[in-house]
């Protein structure tokens, strides 16, 4: 990965450059930033400029056979570490080495849940076992392939479970000579706070609109609704790739926020009986097919957070700031009927209950009693009156 592929992020990439040619290099670094902004592209081309014997003053000359055997992510002395779910093809991270290095060479960014996708176990959670501690010492105890640095990449560090996390401290605390880590996470507030305390923090920026908006233009969008996407995604490249692909997975949320709120209305605040007892029964049916052990936890969880995300676009729409507000055509149109609903009567309330599933959600709770209450509860919330 050259530094010059990666998109905008030219303060960090100054960062890291300049402290390769002043030879200030920290044996473990932590990039840190919210989803789909470049961390581990970052990552990929400081650990090749680290190692190119050619590099000039902006980047590696990516010609030499050190840049190419980076460019393919098999540099011998290029190592990763990531979640994984243990199967029949193995139970650590190189037995998944093939479609990890697919999943970065096609698909660029991506997050778990595309990762889980790859691997073709969605329905499950990942882990970096502990075995893979072994794994670290074991890559790192072989004599270098060059005359470069041995590079571990940690993709997600904080998926690390308690034995593996206390043995990479080890690790940390007596680093071998001109070894670095490189830790790239979403959620580092979840790692030891032992591990935190030695490595450099780089928190990588959400990227700038006009950026995000100049790479959709040049994927064929228009100059309108790539500024309109770049704007959804809130800094994250990757979620505006998603926006902008018009994924089923997208569209597939929205309907499910519709049924459930649409059908939370009929119960809550229409008078016909038998209208309140179809709605009731979609409900419990929305509780069921969302709990459904082939949606995964990762996209209940996903959807819980866009559910947050239009709630909160609803409740700004009644300020009559379009400026303010998020959303694409069929978002807006939803919620041209559905935004006088959402008021300072109910909608801390609300986004408690969605913010409480999602962690619900997260801590492996039982997921039919979970959507199910959920449906309970925006039937009684979503009849409040204003305040």
């Amino acid at each position: 990965m050259l530094f010059r592929e990666i998109i905008g992020q030219e303060a960090t990439k100054q960062q890291l450059r300049q402290a390769v040619r002043e030879g200030r290099i920290p044996h473990a670094q932590l990039f840190t930033g919210i989803s789909g902004i470049g961390k581990l592209q970052l990552a990929l081309a400081y650990a090749q400029y680290l190692n190119c014997p050619h590099r000039t003053e902006s980047d590696s000359c990516g010609v030499c056979p050190t840049c190419l055997q980076f460019e393919k992510l098999q540099h011998p002395d290029l190592h990763f570490v990531f979640p994984i779910v243990k199967t029949d093809a193995g139970d650590t991270c190189d037995a998944f080495l093939e479609p990890w290095r697919e999943i970065i060479l096609n698909k660029h960014f991506f997050d778990l849940e595309d990762w889980h996708e790859a691997l073709g176990v969605e329905t499950k959670q990942s882990m970096i076992y502990e075995k893979e501690s072994g794994e670290i010492l074991r890559k790192l105890s072989l004599k270098a392939y060059g005359e470069g640095y041995k590079v571990m990449i940690i993709w997600q560090p904080e998926k690390m479970n308690i034995a593996s996390a206390n043995k990479l401290l080890k690790i940390l605390e007596e680093p071998a000579a001109k070894t670095v880590f490189l830790m790239v996470s979403e959620h580092p507030e979840q790692l030891l706070a032992t591990i935190q305390s030695r490595v450099q923090t780089i928190q990588v920026p959400r990227m700038e609109n006009e950026t995000i908006a100049e790479a959709l233009r040049q994927k064929g969008l228009n100059a309108t609704q790539a500024m309109d996407i770049a704007r959804i995604a809130n800094g994250s490249y990757l979620a505006a790739l998603k926006k902008a692909g018009d994924s089923e997975e997208e569209q597939q949320e929205l309907r499910d926020f519709i049924a459930l709120f649409r059908d939370a209305y009929t119960v809550g605040v229409l008078q016909d009986p038998q209208k309140k007892y179809e709605s009731l029964k979609r409900l419990r049916q929305w509780s069921l097919d969302m709990a459904d052990s082939k949606v995964g936890r990762e996209r209940q969880k996903h959807f819980l957070q866009y559910a947050q995300q239009q709630i909160r676009e609803n409740y700004i729409r009644n300020m009559a700031q379009p400026e303010l507000n998020y959303q694409m055509e069929a978002e807006r149109a939803f919620s041209d009927k559905f935004a006088p609903f959402i008021h300072n009567g109910n909608v801390e309330a609300i986004m408690n209950q969605l913010d409480l599933a999602e962690r619900q959600i997260e801590q492996n709770g039982n997921a039919k009693m979970i959507f199910f209450d959920l449906c309970l509860q925006m039937i009684v919330l979503i009849k409040k009156p204003k305040i």
